[in-house]
């Protein structure tokens, strides 16, 4: 429909278009970014690092307000700052150190510059590799605040996130001040805030504040003498996984307006005070992860507005309260792996906007009926089973809830037949359970249509050989499974049937399908009995990054064909009876991280060709031969270097010191391990290591060498003990010779040295006392002399550990030392010395006997006989007159 506009109204027609107009130019003209606020960016520039140049447009000649991650107002005054790092968490390999590798992140340091923008009001710099934060000389300038105390003028950011820089350390807090009249949202998760003792005073002073993160960041104290904290505006507060060890404090009761409170993994303990119940607005209650001890209280019951309540991994006991069915908003409820007793409530039945329900994993009794679950409309997730209950399900009777998650304990699915009516069902977990009656096809048909599937530990003997898998996360161990591999479909990312009874060869799962699968990524078969050869089909499945074909019954030579699996990472083949040499084709997979062939046959020379991001090289127990390549120490990022039980040869290169991991002092910023991230769920690899005289599995590694029992000669070179970081070092039954070096004492890291069955010769070094983490020593069978030097960790040792060192002395040994004995040529003297003192003891004895005899005899004969004592007397008058005349 046109509308025709009248000549009266005319006029205000045209100024109502021309405003419009003004308008649309207005915003479409943005003012120039302001001079000022360009220079506060580019000193804040001027701390970064910026490794993949993520902000080349920040630069003098460019509008700081078309700067990536700048924004402004229509008058150039910049108001919001974003530059977090973005990754891929969907399907996430991680790699390496125990904190988050971010390559491609900014790092450096966050100048407190940014905080003079006048206008500014929102900051996001999260996820990023900041270290610290910083106030340079140039750019005091530009403020007039000092960092420290927080004086100065006050900034009008509301909005404050510095998340998961998981590097950077806050010593101090209060620069914060500054922002104390406008901030409203604070994140700090992941920061190291563990020397901030004041964190809650200083953080108490912003009365704006609705929402604070600090997950992770090493508090200890949670101020348990501190009765009231002026938290007058918070709603949000997020203290999970900090080291609090104590009872909850009392502050946490007196904010009244917290709607979420998340208090997981913090070593809280003692029983729920009943003072919770002051938080009435509560939604969100997590308390999972600590040390709570005593009964779900009764009150509980009284939360009316409680939605989500987390109670799990706790040391909680007693039964579940039935007063928990007055809670009708509650959505969630996870009590799993405490010690619960009692059976289920029926009262839970009742809520029917129950969502989550997660009691799995306690030693609950009695008989689950569909009275449990009647009203339990909107369910979508159950965790549940005990050794204790017993399902008894109406075998006609169809839930009313679809679930998408089911998680089965120690469960006989033949009392659950409606299992099958869940065809929504994307996660299905089955453990500890009895597959009684089953029919395979239905299970199998319900399964397929799961995106995570993990069956643990189940009695189910059923032959695989015509089974086709589709799941995503496909997790199928140890369940007495048999029969031939399974097929699978291009959907599969992640596929492990380990430790199971399966046979046959490899090529029924790999050689059936020859379309190229491009999504498998994880593949573990480990720990059956399959047999045969590795096949040529690998060139279908080159999107592998894990392999596992250890523990089984293979035989033949590694194909050339695994070399066009370019994205392997991780590869295992220990514990088989494979053999030849390892082929040249595998210099193609440059991504190779882990490498376990340990108890083959392999043969020949170790290859020199090894990839330079190798962490984990493990060749143990093999028919290696020639010298250790001195391309090894090219590894920079080397965790394990295990060569031992080989043939090898010659001397140990004296580059060892270029790998660089094994020299960093702080060792717990620097263990290895290999995780792959999948829908969701973390899946990490161990492998296991021979240390400490243990051969066990570690998730994360520790820095190893070991070159044992080969037929190693020459001195043991210094830069070897210049591996700083190294925990365990096994030279054992080889050839070496020479000394022990003064150098062994910089191995502070060191837990066990094993260094026997050489030709070690000297001393031991001083130095040795000096290593306070030494857990396992064994210098056994050298030519070692000499005390063993003091110090109560190398006398804390028994005698074994020294044992086969005829010239050896000293503790713990029974032979003593030199200085400790008495020469072979003085004995006869000091035995006729010892006899003449035998002598001379004998002559003041009878000598003192004699005088006490004659004594008495004399002075008893004056005492007694009075005529005696004036004779005797009178006779010494005599003698002095006769003295005197004379």
């Amino acid at each position: 429909m046109v509308r025709f506009i009248s000549s009266q109204n005319a006029p205000f027609s045209l100024l109502f278009s021309f405003i419009i107009i003004l308008n649309i130019v207005i915003c479409e003209t943005n003012a120039s970014c302001n001079q000022k606020d360009k220079q506060i960016l580019l000193c804040f520039k001027h701390g970064l690092i910026d490794p993949l140049g993520m902000l080349p447009t920040w630069s003098n000649k460019e509008d700081c307000c078309k700067w990536r991650g700048v924004h402004c107002n229509m008058n150039g005054r910049v108001t919001n700052i974003s530059l977090p790092c973005f990754t891929d968490d969907d399907e996430d390999i991680t790699i390496g150190n125990m904190k988050t590798n971010k390559p491609h992140c900014l790092a450096g340091k966050i100048h407190l510059s940014l905080f003079d923008l006048e206008f500014l009001n929102y900051l996001d710099l999260s996820n990023n590799d900041f270290k610290s934060i910083h106030l340079p000389m140039d750019c005091q300038k530009l403020s007039s605040v000092n960092t420290s105390h927080g004086s100065g003028n006050f900034s009008n950011v509301f909005h404050l996130d510095l998340s998961q820089n998981e590097n950077l350390v806050i010593n101090d807090l209060r620069w914060l001040l500054r922002l104390s009249s406008s901030l409203q949202f604070l994140n700090l998760d992941s920061i190291d805030l563990h020397r901030e003792t004041r964190w809650l005073q200083i953080l108490t002073m912003f009365p704006s504040l609705s929402e604070l993160h600090l997950y992770r960041c090493q508090l200890k104290s949670a101020s348990q003498s501190l009765l009231y904290a002026n938290f007058t505006s918070l709603e949000y507060l997020d203290l999970s996984q900090n080291d609090f060890f104590s009872d909850l404090p009392i502050w946490l009761f007196n904010i009244s307006g917290l709607a979420y409170l998340n208090l997981q993994a913090n070593r809280f303990h003692g029983q729920i005070p009943e003072t919770l119940l002051k938080l009435q607005n509560l939604i969100t209650l997590i308390l999972m992860g600590n040390e709570m001890s005593g009964k779900i209280p009764d009150w509980i019951g009284q939360f009316t507005n409680l939605e989500y309540l987390e109670l799990s991994m706790n040391l909680l006991i007693g039964s579940i309260p039935t007063t928990l069915g007055n809670v009708s908003s509650l959505t969630v409820f996870d009590v799993v792996l405490n010690n619960l007793t009692g059976s289920l409530p029926e009262s839970l039945g009742k809520l029917s906007n129950l969502e989550v329900l997660y009691v799995g994993e306690n030693n609950l009794s009695g008989v689950v009926t569909h009275r449990n679950f009647d009203k339990l409309f909107n369910l979508k997730e159950l965790w549940f089973g005990s050794p204790l209950s017993i399902f008894n399900f109406d075998p006609q009777w169809i839930p009313p809830f679809k679930l998408q998650l089911l998680d089965l304990k120690c469960a006989n699915l033949k009392l659950i037949p409606w299992l099958y009516t869940q065809t929504s069902l994307t996660t299905l977990k089955i453990e500890n359970s009895t597959f009684k009656d089953v029919s395979q096809d239905k299970f199998w048909s319900l399964a397929s249509h799961c995106l995570f599937l993990s069956l643990f530990h189940n009695n189910m003997p059923w032959n695989m050989s015509n089974v086709l898998l589709n799941s995503k996360v496909t997790w199928l161990i140890d369940n007495g499974l048999s029969g031939g591999l399974p097929q699978l479909t291009s959907n599969v990312s992640v596929f492990n049937l380990s430790f199971n009874n399966l046979t046959g060869p490899l090529s029924h799962l790999l050689c059936h399908n020859m379309i190229e699968n491009t999504n498998l990524m994880f593949l573990d078969v480990s720990d059956n009995h399959l047999s045969g050869g590795l096949t040529e089909c690998w060139g279908n499945w080159k999107s592998l990054i894990h392999v596992n074909l250890g523990n089984n019954n293979l035989t033949g030579m590694i194909p050339n064909s695994m070399g066009s699996l370019s994205n392997l990472m991780s590869f295992h083949i220990s514990n088989t009876m494979l053999h030849g040499e390892i082929p040249v084709s595998l210099e193609s997979c440059k991504k190779l991280v882990i490498v376990n062939f340990r108890n083959n046959k392999f043969s020949g020379n170790i290859p020199n060709w090894i990839g330079q991001d190798m962490e984990v090289l493990q060749l143990r127990s093999n028919e290696f031969s020639g010298d250790i390549p001195s391309q090894i120490c090219q590894l920079s990022s080397l965790f394990v270097l295990d060569l031992s039980n080989n043939r090898l040869t010659g001397a140990i290169p004296q580059c060892l010191s270029n790998i660089t991991s094994m020299t960093f002092n702080d060792v717990t910023q620097n263990e290895f391990y290999f995780s792959y991230n999948v829908f969701g769920v973390t899946f990490i690899t161990t492998i296991p290591l021979l240390s400490k005289g243990n051969d066990l599995n570690y998730p994360k590694y520790m820095h190893v060498i070991d070159l044992s029992n080969n037929s190693l000669s020459g001195r043991i070179p210094l830069e070897i003990f210049r591996l700083t970081a190294l925990q365990s070092l096994n030279l054992s039954q080889n050839q070496f010779m020479g000394t022990i070096p003064n150098e062994i004492g910089n191995m502070k890291q060191l837990e066990s040295l094993d260094l026997s069955n050489n030709s070690l010769s000297g001393e031991i070094p001083q130095t040795m006392s000096a290593l306070s983490f030494l857990e396992v020593l064994n210098l056994s069978f050298n030519n070692l002399k000499g005390q063993i030097p003091l110090g109560t960790q190398l006398q804390s040792f028994t005698p074994l550990s020294y044992m086969g060192n005829p010239e050896l002395c000293g503790s713990p040994l029974i032979e003593k030392c030199n200085h400790d004995k008495v020469p072979d040529g003085d004995i006869n003297v000091m035995a006729k010395e010892e006899e003449g003192s035998e002598l001379m003891e004998c002559f003041y004895m009878g000598m003192g006997v004699g005088f006490a005899t004659g004594f008495w005899v004399v002075f008893g004969s004056l005492l007694f006989k009075r005529s005696w004592r004036h004779a005797y007397f009178n006779f010494l008058y005599d003698v002095k007159d006769w003295f005197m005349s004379k």
